[in-house]
């Protein structure tokens, strides 16, 4: 882990994000913070330029738009073309069939290199979750009564569409269809910030640009570093501080994090 999240500093990966409006500052920052760089681009008429000048792809569902979908699939599939990695976030996904067809169009003319969502995001594209908007619902939240069902779902999903898989929440799996990662850190803070879970997309997308050639390892590098640094930003909390607060701890705690202190405090396991 400390060579994949030191290579994103001494790389300075550019990452394309099309990205929604209510996380589009966290998103940029998020990446900032982690030593790469943003860029936020989502018009049809220069999408595929500037994703073929970046070094990763981050493609965001929130607020989607017909416009917004061709967009999309322009720069994915011009990313795809010069072997950039693609991050797909699919926000929400169960909560409309639009937003269903879109995700399934665009599994079908982009090539994802990662797919991160919440349990209910994951669960609705194998068709299983009961996800009604952007937060996993309880039903599908992974605990360790759901770890074993749901971790076979996650691994079929990464086979079916030859993606990493990264399923998050109260706890986290990281899986290529072969190998699954259970990540132990996080903390309740983090379903009290709006946009956590597009900053952790955003944060994968860096680390996955910096290190192409290992998506799963550089996926649980930023799932873990994401977890840690929130339990770093809630033991900073005091009385008087709230959600705005724990935002701005957080995004300092993955700017100064460094990999030796990252790999001597992640906890994992394999299965």
């Amino acid at each position: 882990m400390k060579t994949i999240w030191n290579r994103v500093h001494e790389k300075a990966p550019l990452v394309h994000a099309i990205t929604n409006y209510v996380t589009i500052n966290d998103c940029a920052n998020m990446v900032l913070a982690s030593g790469a760089s943003p860029i936020m681009a989502e018009a049809p008429e220069e999408v595929a330029e500037i994703s073929s000048r970046s070094q990763g792809l981050l493609l965001n569902l929130g607020m989607l738009r017909s416009d917004k979908l061709e967009a999309m699939i322009l720069a994915g599939q011009a990313a795809n073309k010069r072997g950039i990695p693609v991050v797909l976030d699919p926000i929400g996904v169960g909560a409309s069939a639009f937003r269903m067809n879109s995700v399934r169009r665009l599994l079908h003319e982009v090539s994802c290199s990662v797919i991160r969502g919440n349990a209910s995001e994951i669960l609705s594209l194998c068709q299983v979750g009961s996800s009604q908007g952007v937060d996993a619902a309880k039903a599908d939240a992974l605990t360790q009564d759901t770890l074993v069902q749901n971790a076979s779902y996650a691994r079929d999903l990464a086979r079916r569409t030859h993606s990493i898989i990264a399923m998050t929440g109260e706890i986290d799996l990281v899986t290529d269809g072969h190998i699954v990662y259970q990540n132990h850190h996080g903390c309740s803070m983090l379903s009290r910030l709006t946009g956590s879970g597009c900053m952790l997309s955003a944060l994968v997308t860096a680390a996955v640009a910096a290190n192409p050639e290992d998506p799963l390892l550089a996926t649980l590098t930023a799932v873990t570093a994401m977890g840690l640094c929130g339990e770093i930003a809630a033991h900073r909390m005091r009385e008087q501080d709230g959600n705005g607060s724990f935002r701005t701890y957080l995004l300092d705690a993955v700017f100064c994090l460094t990999g030796e202190k990252l790999e001597e405090q992640a906890h994992y396991e394999i299965w």
